[in-house]
């Protein structure tokens, strides 16, 4: 059985907590969380720590942290040899980010699964497979209409933020609106948010709009999905198109993804990888020739 410790008990975690349960090689460790004090009744009979060293033996970490706390946290787990899987999502940083996790798991023997979530992750897959069936040609990738909560997490870390929620709006091609709801502290100014929102490097690349509500969970919703499209060339021969579409609650499918990521860690020589670097059947439970049999 594989050992699972989950980091952080947000809205992944929780989705993380039961994917883990759920899945038939693994056990769950623990949680650990800034604090240990009044954990959720969901985890009655769980340990729950600040340090995890105190589960004993980890084999993979499960970051459900804010993207810009993945770092610091799979630097030292990975230095400590277990091994990570994160759903870091700001696309720009990625390959930076899987260059330092290389060396940090290279050196421990240990291994981070980096970008594992659907998007980055296994849309990352599919944008792949796209471009191998036509390599020459163009995907668009169009998310929503649904929420973000990697951009949610960035809004709710501004001054004079109470509560907020980002909502993506596809309008086509790969262009993106996004539609930011904010509940503001008592003294804050709307204007002072939206222009921190606006320049930080989650919407710098789209057109973003700020609106403050009375209540954020008024317009919460955690649906998401895509449609990605690719037309191209095989060989000589054009016009090829293909399409993928998915709707989706979206931190249950990006917990589910994690957990895969997780057991394929344990298949993985020293290092890092995104998820177009791991053999698909690798995040799969079962005997390996049965999966062929049944999927091939």
């Amino acid at each position: 059985m594989i050992r699972i410790a989950i980091v952080g008990f947000g809205n992944i975690g929780r989705y993380v907590f039961d994917s883990v349960l759920e899945a038939p090689d693994m056990e769950l460790a623990g949680v650990v969380r800034r604090s240990a004090s009044n954990p959720p009744a969901e985890l009655a009979g769980v340990k729950v720590v600040t340090d995890i060293a105190e589960l004993g033996k980890v084999d993979v970490a499960i970051l459900a942290t804010p993207t810009r706390q993945v770092e610091e946290h799979a630097e030292k787990f990975l230095a400590s040899g277990i091994n990570t899987v994160d759903s870091y999502d700001i696309h720009s940083s990625i390959a930076d980010l899987r260059r330092n996790l290389d060396t940090v798991a290279k050196d421990h023997g240990s291994v981070a699964v980096i970008s594992a979530g659907w998007d980055p992750g296994s849309d990352s897959v599919v944008r792949a497979l796209m471009e191998a069936a036509a390599p020459k040609g163009v995907t668009y990738t169009n998310f929503g209409p649904g929420m973000s909560m990697g951009h949610s997490v960035c809004v709710r870390s501004k001054a004079g933020v109470k509560d907020a929620i980002s909502m993506t709006i596809p309008l086509g091609t790969g262009i993106h609106r996004r539609m930011v709801y904010v509940e503001l502290l008592p003294g804050a100014k709307l204007e002072d948010v939206a222009a921190a929102v606006k320049s930080d490097p989650y919407f710098a690349s789209d057109e973003t709009h700020v609106f403050e509500v009375p209540s954020v969970d008024a317009v919460r919703d955690m649906g998401h999905g895509v449609n990605m499209t690719r037309k191209g060339t095989s060989g000589r021969t054009p016009s090829q198109r293909f399409e993928f579409n998915m709707a989706i609650n979206n931190p249950a499918l990006t917990a589910q993804i994690l957990v895969g990521a997780a057991r394929a860690s344990m298949r993985q020589r020293p290092g890092a990888y995104t998820m177009i670097e791991v053999p698909v059947i690798d995040l799969l439970p079962g005997d390996r020739e049965e999966l062929i049999k049944h999927l091939v």
